[in-house]
C-alpha cells in the first residue's frame, strides 16, 4: 500500500509540471485538474520547489497563479529525461 501512493504522488507531481509547462495556472485551476484540494496543491508546489523546480506564485489583474520558470524549462528537461 505505501509503494501504490508514492506512485500516486510521483503521478501527481508529474501531473502538475506538464500543467505548469503548458502555462500559469491558478490553485483552483490545478486543483481541479488534479482532482485534489488547493492545500494538496500547494503542498505539492513545495515538494517540486525543494526538486529543484523554480516555481513563482504571480499576481496580475486575474489573481494569483503559478508559473514555472522559463529557465527552469530546460533544465527541468534534462532532469526528466530517461
Amino acid at each position: 500500500m505505501p509503494y501504490e501512493r508514492s506512485q500516486a504522488l510521483e503521478k501527481r507531481l508529474q501531473n502538475l509540471v506538464g500543467l505548469l509547462r503548458e502555462g500559469r495556472h491558478s490553485a483552483p485551476t490545478l486543483a481541479s485538474e488534479l482532482d485534489v484540494s488547493q492545500p494538496t496543491v500547494a503542498r505539492c508546489v513545495a515538494a517540486l520547489r525543494k526538486r529543484g523546480y523554480m516555481i513563482r506564485a504571480v499576481k496580475d489583474r486575474e489573481g494569483w497563479s503559478y508559473r514555472l520558470s522559463s529557465e527552469d524549462l530546460t533544465a527541468a528537461h534534462f532532469r526528466d529525461s530517461p
